[in-house]
C-alpha cells in the first residue's frame, strides 16, 4: 500500500531489487528483469477499471522503452495506442509493398571503391509519412511478425542485387537480423532457398547481428549463425562496442566481420579513448581472422 508517486516508486525500486538476485532452477542461474508500470488513484484515474488501465498503459511503455519504472501519463495511452496500431498494419503493410529498403554504401578505404550496402528498412506509411525503423522494428521484434518482415527484407535485397548485377554492378549485401530471428532454426534454410531462387552465391549475402541480440540465447543463435556461415553467408557483429558481450563469447560466434560502432568511430580523431578503442578492436579483428568496418 503507497501514498503518492514518490512512494509508488520507491516500492518499485523496492520489487525491483528484490528480483535483482539470480534465480536458481535446475542448478542453471536465471537472471530475472522486472518492468513496473505506475498509476495513482486520484491522480491518474479516479475508478479502479481505470487505474488497471493506466497502469498496464505505464507498464507497456516501461517495456517498450526498457526503462524499468514508468509512471502513467498522457503519452503512455497515445504511444499504447499508436504501437497497437502500427502492429495491426503491418501485415498488410507486407502485402501492399509498403516497406521499402535504401541502401547505404561500404567503401574499401584501399580502392575507394564501393564493394557493398547495407540495406536499411524504412516503412511508407499511407497516413504517417515514412517511418524510421526506430518508430516500428522494436514493436515488431516482439511479435511473430518479425519473421516475415526479415524474409521480405531479403527477398527485396536480392531482388535488387539481380537488377544492379544485369547493369554489370556487383556488389555485396548486408541484411539486419534481429534476436528473434536468432531463435529461428529454420531461418538458415529459408535464406539458402531465397538465394537459390534468385541464383545469389551465398558469399554474396552478410547478415548482421548485435552483440545483444546474440546474447539472449547463445547456444541458438550460434547455431543457427553457424548454419548460415557453413552456407556461405557472412555474420558481421553490429555495433561493436557498445554491448556487453565478453570477448571469449565473441571468439565462440562464427562471425566474418567486426563493425565499430559509430560513436567511437566519429570521435576518432578528437578523442584518445576512442581511437584507442578503435585502434584495438582493428587489433582483435585481425587476430581473430574478421574483417572490418567503421561505422559513419
Amino acid at each position: 500500500h503507497t501514498h503518492g508517486v514518490v512512494d509508488a516508486l520507491a516500492a518499485a525500486s523496492t520489487v525491483r531489487g528484490s528480483l535483482e538476485a539470480p534465480i536458481v532452477i535446475d542448478g542453471i542461474a536465471l537472471n530475472v528483469e522486472a518492468s513496473i508500470g505506475i498509476a495513482v488513484m486520484g491522480e491518474h484515474a479516479q475508478d479502479p477499471d481505470a487505474l488497471l488501465q493506466r497502469a498496464d498503459a505505464a507498464l507497456a511503455h516501461a517495456r517498450s522503452h526498457c526503462s524499468g519504472v514508468e509512471v502513467y501519463s498522457a503519452e503512455c495511452d497515445h504511444f499504447d495506442a499508436t504501437r497497437l496500431t502500427l502492429l495491426g498494419e503491418v501485415r498488410g503493410a507486407l502485402e501492399r509493398g509498403e516497406f521499402v529498403l535504401h541502401y547505404q554504401p561500404k567503401v574499401d578505404l584501399r580502392s575507394r571503391r564501393i564493394t557493398g550496402v547495407e540495406a536499411l528498412v524504412r516503412w511508407h506509411h499511407p497516413q504517417l509519412g515514412t517511418l524510421l525503423p526506430p518508430s516500428f522494428i522494436p514493436l515488431i521484434e516482439q511479435t511473430a511478425l518479425v519473421g516475415p518482415l526479415t524474409l521480405y527484407v531479403i527477398e527485396r535485397a536480392l531482388t535488387q542485387m539481380v537488377a544492379w548485377d544485369r547493369r554489370g554492378i556487383r556488389l555485396q549485401m548486408a541484411v539486419n537480423l534481429s534476436a528473434r530471428n536468432l531463435l529461428d532454426p529454420e531461418l538458415p534454410s529459408q535464406i539458402a532457398s531465397l538465394l537459390h531462387r534468385h541464383a545469389i552465391s551465398a558469399r554474396q549475402l552478410t547478415v548482421e547481428v548485435t552483440e545483444s541480440a546474440a546474447m539472449v540465447d547463445p547456444d541458438r543463435a550460434v547455431a543457427v549463425l553457424e548454419a548460415l556461415r557453413d552456407s556461405g553467408v557472412g555474420v558481421s557483429i553490429d555495433d561493436f562496442g557498445t554491448g556487453n558481450a565478453s570477448i571469449e563469447y565473441l571468439a565462440t560466434l562464427p562471425a566474418s566481420e567486426l563493425k565499430i560502432d559509430r560513436s567511437f568511430v566519429t570521435d576518432m580523431l578528437e578523442n584518445a579513448r576512442a581511437e584507442a578503442i578503435v585502434r584495438s578492436t582493428i587489433d582483435l579483428a585481425r587476430n581473430l581472422g574478421l574483417t572490418t568496418v567503421a561505422e559513419g
